[in-house]
């Protein structure tokens, strides 16, 4: 009530104010009345003087005449009677005027006089309705703009969260709080003040912390932290104090903070000062923290992406006392979400969802149900009731390689030069031992997103560690694309294995500047020069090595990738018979499974092509016996 007062009079002032400012801009001419033997003597005697007059006019009524006119600043007024002399006189003396009939304006000076406090008041009343409906948010910047979930609001609990068993387990504890706060009082237990989630984008943080707060059965503060900062200052800070006054009333209850590096950046790594808005909404959030009492029942959960640009300060105990991983989910995780995404969505008993997960490596969970809601409109697409293990499959293929560019004109060189280069791809990825390289799962020429064919490798299992034989066996793949072209056209070089070279590149890098794996340079680490000044680190600054190093560095990586590149030529020179079968084949079909690459490096013949699936429009499936368009196509990347 104090603060719609204090809003009201805030409004008043400034009405006042502006009625104020209205006066003193009202120009108006000083009015000075006379007789009309005044005004005749004038017109008589001083008629050079009255020739300077402006806005002269005459108004008719019935038995007199108003006469006005400004002169000298001034603007004289004048009543008399009906004289058809007087018009006479005024024209002989080449006096402007001009006669205008009698009018009513009567209601023309009512609306002028009131029209103005009447709006004045129709705004007001307007604003004291909202003022009543909304709260009193008028004016109130520095009101927060959390969302308040309760527990009737709120329906997510564990049953809707799948592949972060560890991260459940940290936070069971904080709900058992929630529930029974006197349980952890009785022996002097203090629960975690701040819980941060962790973990790539995707992977459940924020679904996580509206299950705590369902299982808890509490209210959910929710807000991001891009909503603390706004253009005025001190906004942010006011937010803050007005977000965790809210949540102590509502206790017990938890405040979410998505996205918390918005605000919760290392201080000081702007250029040229660091005291700005930013800066402040976060020392006001340290000392909210820092408030807080172990019995409140308020717990602070907070997610990010970025954890290496926190601020030390938050990451204290006694403010994010715990901190919470939630990774990327593993095969049985990756099961589990996908059960979860597949309740509502009819699926046919075909469909194995453990094999779905083992060939969906690196996925989490936003991926996974984006590729659950994509073999639905697939299935839906074809005409199908229940989505089928191939509708699984062709959804898997659009996420990992793109949508089929169907419109693209490509030539019937273009196309052998990919086919020979896919080939190439396959092949030394099928000589070299299994133990180094993921299993080959497909291979298709028809082009997807910014690449002209595609080979896809899916591992077996998850990896977490890579090997050396393993990561120079795939910069032997990676350059068997360009062999391949070479060996086909004599030597011709084309720019479809630009990201071919790229990656190749960076992996050899990587392993000697990185991971240590150069016996000539040995286990040192060999970083970049820094450039991060937005990290609170200087601008420029050289490389920690010197001259010599780095030509070492040059050459050793030239030395890793030359020695893989030969090594995937002799494979592929020593194996030409079924280096040209597989890229015939693919010339033909386009698209090739693992079990039609092996046939084809074994020397057997392959079955006949299935008849084309059709959509529900009737229409082809694009990518089985394309035809060839002629025409030019700029070769790109090709993986």
């Amino acid at each position: 009530m104090k603060q719609q007062t204090k809003t009201l009079l805030v409004w008043l002032g400034l009405i006042v104010a502006v009625l104020a400012l209205a006066n003193m801009f009202n120009t108006s001419h000083e009015v000075v009345n006379i007789s009309y033997a005044k005004f005749m003597e004038t017109v008589d005697k001083e008629w050079g003087e009255l020739k300077k007059s402006t806005n002269m006019t005459i108004a008719v009524h019935p038995s007199y005449v108003d006469i006005a006119y400004e002169l000298d600043g001034k603007t004289y007024q004048a009543t008399g009677p009906v004289a058809e002399n007087l018009y006479q006189k005024l024209s002989d003396k080449q006096i402007d005027y001009r006669v205008e009939p009698e009018e009513d304006g009567t209601l023309l000076q009512f609306a002028l006089m009131w029209l103005p406090m009447i709006f004045i008041v129709v705004l007001m009343v307007m604003f004291m309705r909202q003022m009543q409906a909304g709260g009193g948010r008028a004016m109130n910047f520095g009101k927060s703009k959390a969302r308040l979930l309760n527990e009737h609001q709120n329906k997510v609990t564990f049953k809707d969260v799948a592949g972060v068993e560890e991260a459940r387990e940290d936070v069971e504890e904080i709900i058992d709080f929630l529930r029974d706060t006197r349980k952890y009082l009785r022996v002097g237990g203090r629960i975690p003040k701040g819980v941060l989630l962790m973990g790539p984008p995707g992977t459940g943080k924020t679904l996580l912390a509206r299950a705590i707060a369902g299982e808890a059965g509490v209210a959910f503060f929710s807000i991001s932290g891009s909503d603390f900062v706004e253009m005025f200052v001190g906004v942010g800070a006011s937010r803050v104090r007005d977000l965790f006054e809210q949540g102590k009333k509502n206790a017990p209850c938890i405040i979410f903070i998505d996205e918390i590096d918005a605000v919760g950046r290392h201080r000081g790594t702007g250029l040229g000062g660091g005291h700005d808005e930013r800066e402040q909404t976060l020392n006001q959030l340290l000392v909210e923290m820092d408030g807080f009492e172990g019995n409140d029942g308020v717990i602070l959960v907070a997610a990010t992406n970025r954890p290496d640009v926190l601020d030390p300060a938050l990451l204290r105990p006694g403010r994010f006392d715990r901190r919470i991983i939630v990774g990327l989910p593993d095969v049985r995780g990756r099961e589990a979400i996908l059960k979860v995404h597949t309740r509502k969505v009819p699926v046919d008993d075909n469909v194995d969802l453990a094999t779905v997960a083992r060939g969906t490596p690196g996925f989490s969970g936003a991926d996974l149900e984006n590729l659950v809601n994509e073999a639905a409109l697939m299935a839906a697409r074809f005409g199908r009731d229940r989505v089928t293990e191939d509708d699984f499959d062709r959804a898997k293929d659009k996420v990992l390689m793109g949508s089929e560019r169907k419109s693209a004109v490509i030539s019937e060189r273009e196309r052998k030069t990919t086919a020979w280069h896919e080939a190439g791809h396959t092949l030394v990825a099928m000589s070299l031992p299994k133990d180094h390289v993921d299993p080959i799962h497909k291979v298709t020429i028809i082009p997807r997103g910014r690449a002209l064919g595609v080979t896809q490798q899916l591992p077996e299992e998850d990896r977490y560690n890579l090997d050396r034989d393993h990561v120079e066996a795939q910069i032997a793949i990676l350059m068997a694309g360009r062999i391949a072209e070479e060996i086909a056209f004599n030597g011709q070089k084309t720019t479809g294995a630009s990201n071919d070279i790229e990656r190749a590149t960076n992996l050899a890098r990587k392993m000697i500047c990185e991971w240590g794996m150069s016996d000539e340079l040995g286990p040192i680490s060999y970083p970049k020069a820094e450039a991060q000044p937005f990290l609170g680190r200087e601008i420029q600054s050289a490389p920690p090595y010197s001259e010599s190093t780095a030509q070492a560095i040059d050459k050793t990586i030239h030395d890793v990738i030359t020695r893989q590149y030969e090594l995937a030529r002799q494979i592929l020179v020593h194996n030409e018979p079924a280096l040209r079968r597989l890229a015939d084949a693919l010339f033909e079909r386009e698209v090739l499974t693992a079990s039609e690459v092996l046939a084809l490096i074994e020397g057997r013949a392959l079955a006949p092509t299935r008849a084309r699936p059709r959509m529900a429009t009737g229409q082809p499936v694009p990518g089985i016996d394309r035809p060839v368009v002629p025409g030019k196509l700029v070769a790109e990347p090709s993986t």
